[in-house]
This record gives C-alpha cells, structure tokens and sequence, in this order.
C-alpha cells in the first residue's frame, strides 16, 4: 500500500468514529470539522483530500459477469402484528406513528381492499467482480439492489419495511441504520412518501400504503383520474435526511414497475410494447474503491461523490445476453453525482450512428416513440428505450457513455468521441433467433396525450439553486425538518420557475408526488424528448427553468430538493405542504 493510499485509509479509519456517533451536518458544524459557512475545516487524518484525493480502484476486467436480472416480490398472505390505526408504540417508540402516520379520513385505508407486502433492509455480503472481495453492503431482502415490485393500477398495496441492519459502529466507515424509504415518484399520500424526517430505526418497521390510483381520483380535476398521468418506472431508495448519499451508496434501491391496461408488460396486448424477460431494468451507478478493493465514501466531499468503477444492477461493467430482436430497457441514474450520455456503440465500427428508440421521460411514456441515436440522465432521472438487435446478431455492442465529467460539481459539455467513452454495459447477441410480439416503435403513433397546460396559475414560485460559502441553499436558506417554507391550496395549478445561481454546479432537482411538465428552459421549447410528464429537471449551468403543476388528491408535507444526494445532505432542500388554503409566496 502507498503512502497516499495508507493516508486515505486511516482517513476513512477515523471517520467510522463520526459515522457510528450518527453525526451529520448540524453535528460536524458543532465539532467544529465544518463551519457553519459550509467549509471543511482543515483536520488531517479525516478527508480523502488531506492526502490528495480519493483513492484509485483496482484494476478490474470488464465484461466478465453476466448482467443480474432482479427477481420480483410477490404479496404475502398477512402481516404480524396486522395494520392498525393506531399507534403501535412497543415496536416504533422513537417516531410514535399511527399506521401511516393517518389523520384525514380521505387519507384513510381500508385494509381489506389492500395487497400485503413486506420487505427487510438488511446487510448484504456482495460480490460485485471477481477482482475484488465481498463487500459489505446494504440492500432489501438480502439483494443489492432490492428487488422490482411489480404493482398495478387499481390494486393498493401495503408494504412494511423492516430495519434489520447492524448497529451504526458496523457500518464498515459510513451510513447510518437508520432509513426511511421514498418510491419516487409515486403519486402517494404524504405520511407514506418516504419523507426524510420520518425515518425509523434498527428493530422498528414503518408501514407504507401506495393506493395505486391515478392522479386526480380524489380531486375536481379528473375525478376518475386521468389515464394520461400513468405512471410506468419508479425506484425505491433511501431518503434519510443527512445520510441519503451515504445509505443510497451503501445499497438500498431497486425499481418499481406499475402496469396498467396499456402498458400490460405482455407484449401481446395493449401498447405491445416488449415484456417479459424481454423488458429489463438497469441500475447505472458509479463508484470508487479503496486499496484493499472495499467500497470507499468520502463524507467531506461537498461537491458530489464520482467513481471510477460502473455498476449496472450491482456488478461492474457486466455483459447481458440477448436475442436478436426487440428489448425494452429501463435505464435508471442512481447516482450519487454522476451525469451518463449513453451511446449505442459498435466496437467494429465504433463511428457509426446506431439509432434506437426512446419511449420514456422518467415515470411516464412520451406522447410517442422518438427515434434517437442517445439519452442523457441526470441523477435520478429514468428513461426507456427500445432495442432492436434483430439486424446485429452475432455481434456485441457497448451502451457507451461519453459525457466528460471530472467532479461532482457536473458534466463539463464535452462529448468525447465514439470509442472514448466508459464502455458500461456490453450486449452479446449470441442467443437463437424467437418470437417478437411487440410492435415496432415505428408504427406506434401515440400513447398518451400530454395534459393541457395553459390554465391560468394560482401563483408563480420562483427557486434559486445556489451555493453561498461552501454550502447548498435554495432562496439563500438552508433545510429544516421543521420548517414549512410555503403552502400549495389543493385543486390548483402553480408555475415554478427554478433557477441555477451557483455557478459551476448542475443540480438534478426532484418534486415529490406531483409530476410536472416543462415549459421553457431558458426562454425556449423543451426538445421533444422533454416534452412529457416528469419529476426531476436537470438544471444545467446558470440555467432557468419554467414547471407546470397541477395539485390534486392528498394533503400534507414533502419536499423539493437537488437529486445530487451529497448536495441534498447538505442542505438544498425546502418543506412545503398542501392544504386547503395554501398561500401565495412567490420566492418561499
């Protein structure tokens, strides 16, 4: 081991001690490592940058596992103790929450009408290559990442999520057990939104109630909910305020794919769009190891969290088997900081414009298949694409990244040329030719019609995303749990303008539960691949963004903050509310 590497492992060593007293933010501010400006105080022997940097991986060979492919969960007949009500304080004592927290009667489950899931957050000894040992992970019923809840329009689902991790100083140098989980971007009552603050603790469950139901079924607007707000790919992760970089990089995340009657996953039917085994998620993430080849986290970088080893669904740099015909692919950014611009590369001609499809913008389908030869993902951003591999068997291909980032403050706008990218993923058209019930994106004229968008808003917010002397602010003020910054009336629409003053910084920024559509991004038409429902922007460098909102169903808190999770753990984050009221602050 070198010098550097020895210092940055001493480094992590003594952060354990910070991690396993549970410290965030606030507590690093009152040791004095941060101050209260947000700069890191200068104490050797705790950030990787005292001895210059983060660590380099090993070396490892890529394409030598075959991609995983998650398995699905599947309802259990009961749960012990049942869903009450009522406060079951002999298990959760710390937050004394009723059965999903439930205090309006149109928030209200009725048991008997609900689906019964139950999930356990545990560690996970993982081998993600064989060039590396097993690393101490985190993950949902003993899978890294967890498994894909298949769920169903109509059909409310109950979900308990048990804490089962280890005691904080097990933690192997950073993440805390203590979690709360957000499925984003479901359209979801407050009290089961996975709110950061409401995080429970080792030992305790927290019971969840996703109604499945369309946007505006419990509204004026749409009273039968509106088919044109079907949501389709959706991820679970942490959201434990303070910790959410450090858990969500740990482990804990996987998908959640909600059908309906068009968008079935049967190929034959509806939509037809690929299903089955032919319909595959991808969990793109990027990390770094240490010396000893075990998972590394620098808690003192403020900018956001880069590595150099990419994961697709839990293994580096995997290959995936395919046949030669359609696949539908659902490509997830889970981050922590990262900015992917995926390229469909032929190693043999690594300068041909390989064209596929993109059907998606995050949770919901585009008004149409777009033919495009790449998509580019922000942190937390999805987007489906459809494959044809009928015309390249018997050949590989690489899904290439090639946007130049260096740091986590964002990409640089360079695209590097074909061939110099990250190979992330490589796909082997080797099996033998079968059926293709699906339809060619080609012929597909529409799927859903996008909402109309020019009703007259109750208010225009306006948010600036901004870093003042080391530290993430949005409107020049820092996130409180107990803070509510404004109040949004229920059954009304809203604009909000969301601008990026920080300067050399790109900022993801993610809206729970309500989905919006763009309508200018500075000044202009979004390109026809934005043009959809969504619920994370990429806000580019000193960029200006125009949001449609409309707020329907359910009251109570969520928050709006940068899916960048190192800049969310540090503060760029705000609390509003729905009510009946609601207020008219224009720059909360």
């Amino acid at each position: 081991m070198s010098e550097r590497d020895r210092a940055i492992w001493h480094a992590a060593r003594n952060r354990r001690e910070l991690i396993a007293a549970k410290l965030g933010r606030r507590d690093l501010i009152k040791l004095g490592l941060l101050t209260t400006t947000g700069y890191l105080v200068s104490k050797n022997g705790l950030s990787a940058s005292d001895s210059g940097g983060n660590p380099q991986s090993p070396r490892t060979k890529p394409f030598v596992e075959a991609l995983p492919i998650m398995p699905t969960t599947e309802p259990v007949t009961s749960l012990t103790p049942p869903p009450s009500v009522s406060p079951n304080t002999a298990i959760n004592p710390a937050n004394g929450l009723p059965f999903e927290g439930r205090t309006r009667d149109h928030q209200a489950l009725t048991p008997a009408s609900l689906e019964f899931f139950e999930i356990h957050q545990r560690e996970v000894q993982a081998k993600v290559h064989p060039d590396l040992p097993l690393q101490t992970l985190w993950g949902f019923n003993g899978m890294v990442p967890g498994p894909t809840h298949m769920w169903k329009y109509a059909k409310p689902v109950l979900l308990r999520n048990h804490n089962d991790l280890p005691p904080p100083d097990q933690n192997g140098g950073f993440g805390i057990p203590s979690v709360t989980t957000h499925v984003h971007n479901a359209h979801t009552p407050s009290e089961s939104d996975g709110f950061p603050c409401d995080f429970f603790e080792r030992g305790q469950y927290y019971d969840q109630n996703y109604p499945n139901t369309l946007a505006g079924s419990n509204s004026t607007h749409a009273p039968e909910g509106d088919i044109r707000e079907s949501l389709s790919t959706l991820w679970y992760h942490d959201h434990r305020v303070d910790f959410t970089s450090q858990n969500v990089y740990k482990g804990p995340a996987g998908f959640v794919l909600l059908r309906n009657d068009l968008d079935t996953g049967d190929e034959s039917t509806g939509f037809h769009l690929p299903g089955g085994e032919f319909d595959v998620p991808l969990l793109f993430a990027d990390k770094v190891f240490d010396a000893e080849g075990l998972l590394f986290f620098d808690l003192f970088n403020l900018d956001g969290i880069l590595g150099d080893k990419f994961l697709v669904n839990g293994k580096i740099q995997p290959f995936f088997q395919v046949h030669p015909r359609r696949y539908r692919f659902r490509c997830l950014d889970s981050g922590p900081s990262r900015f992917y611009q995926f390229h469909l590369t032929d190693p043999d001609n690594p300068r041909s414009v390989n064209m596929f499809w993109q059907i998606s913008n995050d949770g919901n389908l585009l008004p149409k298949p777009i033919e495009v030869s790449k998509i580019r993902l922000g942190v937390a951003e999805r987007m489906d694409v459809i494959i044809d591999f009928s015309r390249f068997a018997g050949k590989s291909l690489y899904f290439e990244n090639r946007l130049e980032q260096k740091d986590g403050r964002g990409p640089t706008g360079n695209v590097l040329p074909a061939g110099q990218g990250d190979n992330v993923l490589r796909f082997d058209v080797v099996l033998p030719p079968v059926a293709d019930h699906s339809q060619d994106p080609a012929t597909i004229t529409k799927f859903y019609d996008l909402p109309d968008t020019t009703e007259t808003p109750r208010v225009t917010r306006t948010f600036r995303f901004e870093r003042g002397d080391g530290m993430w602010a949005v409107n020049q003020r820092f996130f409180d749990c107990d803070e509510v910054r404004f109040r949004v009336k229920k059954n009304t629409v809203e604009h909000w303008i969301l601008q990026n003053s920080s300067g050399g910084w790109q900022h993801p920024i993610h809206i729970h539960f309500e989905e919006f559509q763009i309508l200018s991004r500075n000044g202009k038409a979004p390109p026809l691949t934005e043009r959809s429902r969504k619920d994370i922007v990429r806000l580019g460098f000193n960029e200006e963004v125009k949001l449609f909102f409309r707020f329907r169903d359910f009251e109570g808190r969520f928050p709006i903050h940068c899916h960048n999770t190192v800049h969310e753990d540090h503060a760029m984050m705000v609390r509003w509310e729905i009510d009946e009221e609601g207020d008219k602050r224009s720059k909360p």
